[in-house]
């Protein structure tokens, strides 16, 4: 975790860091640790296609490989995701922000609701708080 952080810091200015949870992987094939999940915010002079693919590399660099079949359900060592992106909307080969789950996972929510839960979702135009707390009542 400390690695990522690290090199998020590089990127973000600002950056704030969530404690860390530890969930259950959810729907993955095979045996799996437990996973440890945080967020982080921040402000960033990247694009979002640039930060993203900082993203990916630093995935690389802790041994990370993306199979070709991105439907794959497979264990990873790192797994980096770009949530948000401030008041932006993309969808384009590659890039869909916000992130099109994130508002049905608590694994997400929990650690973000922690550090900004004054952010809005620009598509549902609700803030983390209240998508923390609906994706809790509907467990």
């Amino acid at each position: 975790m400390a690695f990522a952080v690290e090199r998020l810091r590089q990127w973000l200015d600002d950056c704030r860091v969530s404690s860390v949870i530890e969930t259950a992987p959810v729907g993955l094939i095979g045996p799996q640790d437990m996973f440890l999940n945080a967020a982080a915010v921040g402000t960033t002079a990247l694009d979002p296609s640039a930060l993203l693919a900082a993203l990916l590399d630093v995935e690389r660099q802790r041994g990370r490989v993306r199979p070709s079949d991105t439907a794959s359900k497979s264990a990873r060592t790192l797994d980096l995701d770009l949530v948000l992106f401030g008041d932006r909307i993309i969808d384009v080969p590659g890039l869909q922000v916000p992130h099109p789950r994130f508002r049905d996972r608590l694994f997400v929510l929990e650690p973000l609701v922690e550090i900004a839960p004054d952010l809005v979702d620009p598509v549902s135009h609700r803030t983390v708080l209240s998508l923390y707390r609906a994706a809790r009542a509907r467990l």
